[in-house]
């Protein structure tokens, strides 16, 4: 895959982390604040009244939330590292090189 695919993925993945994160995120920031304030917690639900569920399973939704949230992220910086790093200048071949560095003809220089 060419280096600049790996830096579009990169963008890809850490903008679909963050959007999210900003879309769903409210909805597990609250376990950590109710167990710590209050040590019980609550499902909510719009139809019917708030039920009592355990803590611990309202802070593991939350911590696998932000485990996939840092997946993205992470393979986003790591296809950006990739592509950044890529072997950009490795494969031009002489006849395609350009620049000052580049002889022609050292004849032509002479005449």
């Amino acid at each position: 895959m060419s280096d600049m695919r790996f830096i579009m993925i990169g963008i890809a993945l850490i903008f679909v982390g963050f959007i999210i994160l900003g879309v769903f995120g409210h909805n597990y920031q609250a376990a950590t604040l109710e167990s710590n304030e209050f040590g019980t917690c609550y499902e909510y639900s719009t139809d019917k009244a708030p039920v009592e569920i355990s803590c611990s399973f309202k802070i593991i939704d939350q911590m696998l939330f932000f485990a996939l949230i840092i997946g993205f992220t992470g393979a986003g910086i790591i296809a950006l590292m990739k592509g950044v790093k890529g072997n950009w200048d490795n494969k031009v071949k002489p006849e395609d090189m350009v620049g000052p560095g580049k002889r022609d003809n050292e004849d032509s220089d002479n005449d």
